[in-house]
């Protein structure tokens, strides 16, 4: 088949990440186009793909000016800045993949899927926790019986003590009114998750409780400075900008989280030492506007009785490592790393072992054997004209994100919601 031709518009860690499949597979991708107004991540990327000048922009709306010159557009954009290029640029023809979340509003997501739909392009949306193999595989126990019919699920995710500190207090995640409300920005993967495991059954009731925990002006020890690289107290703070940036670095560590502190440069010790000095990341943890929940539990009940609850929670030495236990009338799945199954009738445990093995940068840790798959699936729908080769196209990730809006409503209005008939 052809090469699927690609413009990615957001050139950031993600659009990098994902736009990496075509050095893999240069037989099955090829990156024609990139839009960002950030000179140095644009050039980085039209260097490594070898992009035209005349593909290259710094905004996306000249590439909706354009006569449409690629078969799918990889949109990467901050979370605010999904809804407008995912509508332009479905409406020209191009298939979407959707940097996770969809949107940051119920009706901005409706707008994403019906331009999708009525354009009859492929929206795939990057929850890329469902192309894991380890989760497919569960998918998999689940529908064939492995634990019977399905009573609960009880789901974790340690963010990460300096995960946290990075994305949600210093970082581009950490105040609503610029991104959006943790749960959506963080967690939006494992309510859909749980929905995915749910198996079609609806969500009828949801409730929430969470709070922003310790990062708080109250909590900076006294004496301590506005910046790290100036503190007194830095020597004590697990949350220290130099010791989650700097001490890496002269570690030879280059990737995240080191990787996103510098914008206009490649990371070494002079220009990590200058953006913790003037930048958002040198900030200290409790001087910054964040304000986005540090903690949150959702509790679930669906059609049938299944009921389910996640856990979110900063302060943990994990980082993002999820736990599940899913709990069946004949059996329980536990997964921490690796996937078991007991059996109530033979009253003996089988480890599940799955394939975690992906080519190139693809298999250096964190979701990126997940985001070689992501990837993977959504070209082979392109080429195939294949919407079911996808795990996450627009009905279903559109009802994900509803259950998420449902929750922080919930939680912010301290009470039950009826899903989809209790809105006041």
């Amino acid at each position: 088949m052809p090469r699927v031709k690609v413009i990615v518009v957001g050139a950031g860690s993600r659009g990098q990440t994902y736009s990496d499949f075509a050095s893999v597979h240069p037989d099955r991708m090829q990156v024609v186009g990139v839009a960002d107004p950030r000179a140095f991540v644009r050039r980085k990327l039209q260097e490594c793909h070898k992009i035209a000048d005349e593909n290259t922009f710094d905004d996306w709306h000249r590439v909706a000016e354009k006569e449409k010159f690629a078969d799918a557009v990889f949109i990467c954009t901050p979370d605010r800045l999904h809804k407008d290029p995912a509508v332009a640029l479905a409406k020209k023809g191009y298939h979407i993949l959707l940097e996770k979340p969809m949107a940051v509003t119920e009706e901005d997501c409706t707008e994403i899927t019906e331009a999708c739909t009525q354009s009859g392009v492929i929206l795939t949306v990057c929850h890329v926790l469902r192309y894991d193999p380890a989760i497919r595989k569960i998918k998999e126990l689940i529908d064939n019986g492995a634990i019977g019919d399905v009573i609960h699920i009880q789901h974790f995710e340690p963010v990460g003590f300096y995960h946290f500190a990075h994305s949600f207090v210093r970082g581009n995640w950490r105040n609503e009114t610029e991104s959006s409300f943790a749960l959506l920005a963080k967690s939006c993967h494992d309510v859909d998750l749980i929905h995915h495991w749910a198996g079609g059954r609806r969500c009828i009731k949801i409730s929430s409780f969470g709070s922003l925990s310790h990062f708080r002006r109250e909590n900076k020890p006294p004496g301590a400075a506005n910046r790290c690289l100036d503190c007194s107290a830095e020597a004590d703070c697990p949350y220290s900008a130099k010791k989650i940036y700097l001490d890496r670095v002269k570690m030879g560590w280059t990737r995240w989280p080191v990787s996103v502190v510098c914008s206009t440069s490649l990371p070494d010790i002079e220009s990590v030492t200058e953006a913790l000095e003037t930048g958002p990341y040198g900030r200290c943890v409790y001087e910054c506007d964040n304000d986005v929940c540090s903690n949150q539990v959702v509790n679930m009940e669906f059609e049938g009785g299944l009921t389910a609850s996640f856990t979110m929670v900063a302060f943990t030495k994990e980082i993002c490592q999820r736990k599940t236990s899913i709990y069946g009338s004949r059996g329980e799945l536990s997964y921490n790393g690796e996937i078991s199954v007991f059996d109530f009738l033979t009253q003996r445990s089988t480890k599940h072992e799955v394939d975690m093995n992906v080519p190139g940068s693809f298999s250096k840790g964190g979701h990126g054997i997940a985001d070689y798959h992501l990837v993977d699936s959504f070209l082979s729908a392109v080429e195939r004209g294949d919407p079911l080769l996808i795990q996450s196209g627009a009905e279903e990730t559109l009802a994900s994100h509803r259950l998420v809006f449902e929750a922080e409503r919930a939680r912010l209005e301290s009470r039950v919601v009826l899903c989809g008939t209790d809105r006041v």
